[in-house]
């Protein structure tokens, strides 16, 4: 992957579907990359958009939004990464969620940094490397 590249987590790909004023802690990080979503995010925003019963508009809003990233999908040596992660959070004692394995699975993978609000989700996960400006980004 490119170095431009950066890989954007769920929480700030919804920032700036909503327009929530969080996003503007990262738009330095974001601008003129390449920016990709995990599969797992794709699918962890189409389920929300499901499940709290989006409309047709806003459903489409979303696939718009989309339509501006790049989707990292799963391959073989993305599922290697996941099942060593998972594994080695389970050994200490700090489980990390499926999803959140996936997407620094993801990253780890393509080698790219992931820009992310929630930075403790991702602690302890070797190699990784995490953009957060949460102590930055008012709400």
């Amino acid at each position: 992957m490119t170095d431009l590249a950066v890989l954007i987590d769920t929480d700030v790909f919804s920032f700036f579907l909503r327009r929530d004023s969080r996003r503007l802690a990262y738009r330095d990080d974001m601008r003129e990359r390449m920016l990709c979503l995990s599969f797992a995010s794709v699918a962890e925003l189409r389920f929300g958009a499901i499940l709290s019963g989006w409309g047709d508009s806003r459903r489409a809003a979303l696939e718009g939004a989309l339509r501006g990233y790049v989707m990292l999908g799963v391959d073989a040596a993305i599922t290697q990464r996941w099942a060593e992660i998972k594994a080695a959070r389970q050994r200490i004692g700090k489980p990390v969620a499926s999803e959140d394995c996936w997407i620094a699975a993801t990253a780890l993978r393509h080698d790219i940094p992931l820009v992310t609000h929630n930075a403790r989700d991702y602690q302890g996960i070797d190699g990784l490397k995490l953009v957060t400006r949460a102590d930055r980004a008012k709400a």
